[in-house]
């Protein structure tokens, strides 16, 4: 649909943003501008880098479609920036926004759920000895994508994800690697979609493996023991709900071999990208890019909406 130069969008999307997954972010709002229009909404797209409330106030568009990936665009301060901008917009607010990107903080809430997860240590650079026994992954507490992930095996692996971890002066985790199946879950407007088990050709699913190559399978609605299938999508589904992200989230777990889903990760806005996993799962359940972008678009709720009650959860 062309859009006139008088009338205000249906749809502001948003890309770009200032952290680690910026062109994961231009790829993914590229593709929900896209899907919006094959939708029939008229829509505007702006690569913003740290915009000022006043500045997101002023940019034209009904509702704002935040598609950005990292601590500032996903993990709560563009929120706030919305939150007083008075816009209405897609995804968490601010409180939720920020205990899912912080890692231990969502394993803490995934626990009181009855969901596993592993024990945690935070990654001290005054201690160059793992507090874990190997191996162990090492990742940053508010990152997505794999960012500054490591996992070691070995002393010397883990000396070598000491020192650049150190080095890179940011809020770090370690926790038990384990061996297993990685099954993503889901969830669209509070209901659980078709899991998704990733299978990277490297062994592991980092950056590359999700944004740079075509070596990695997906496998939609793998064969589980009966009833996990089920078992997972129930705690995906509560876990976003819970921490408040039930209208859209992705819920990351590794099944190990005795069957049993460990939490990895929530994430609030995942991928959009050819590669992404929410649009595959919504397409397995009937649920076009299109369709799936404009529900999420008739979702967005008007700024303050929920403050009083993140304010009293907080």
């Amino acid at each position: 649909m062309a859009e006139s130069l008088t009338e205000t969008p249906d749809v502001l999307v948003l890309g770009g943003g200032p952290d680690a997954e910026r062109e994961v972010s231009l790829a993914s709002a590229r593709a929900v501008a896209a899907a919006l229009r094959a939708a029939g909404l008229t829509t505007r797209e702006e690569t913003i880098d740290l915009p000022t409330p006043a500045e997101l106030a002023a940019m034209p568009g009904r509702v704002v479609f935040p598609v950005l990936h990292g601590p500032f665009g996903e993990g709560g301060p563009l929120q706030d920036r919305l939150e007083i901008a008075g816009r209405p917009y897609v995804g968490a607010r601010p409180v939720a926004a920020r205990l899912a990107m912080d890692k231990i903080a969502s394993k803490s809430v995934a626990a009181t759920l009855g969901v596993a997860v592993t024990p945690t240590a935070l990654f001290s650079a005054a201690d160059e000895t793992c507090p874990l026994p190997l191996p162990v992954v090492i990742k940053p507490v508010r990152e997505g994508s794999t960012v500054g992930l490591f996992v070691c095996r070995t002393r010397a692996d883990y000396a070598r994800a000491f020192g650049e971890t150190a080095a890179a002066d940011r809020p770090a985790m370690i926790e038990p690697f384990i061996a297993g199946r990685e099954i993503t879950a889901g969830v669209l407007l509070g209901a659980p979609l078709p899991l998704i088990e990733i299978r990277p050709a490297g062994g592991l699913y980092d950056y590359a493996a999700k944004y740079e190559r075509d070596d990695t399978a997906y496998l939609v609605a793998p064969p589980l023991p009966p009833g996990l299938t089920e078992a997972i999508q129930s705690q995906a589904a509560a876990l976003a709900r819970a921490i408040g992200a039930s209208d859209l989230a992705r819920v990351d777990f590794m099944l190990d071999g005795a069957g049993t889903p460990w939490l990895l990760e929530i994430n609030t806005m995942p991928g959009f990208t050819d590669h992404s996993l929410v649009p595959m799962a919504a397409r397995a359940a009937g649920l076009e890019m299109p369709e799936l972008c404009a529900r999420l678009a008739a979702s967005a709720r008007p700024a303050g909406t929920l403050r009083a009650r993140e304010e009293v959860s907080a």
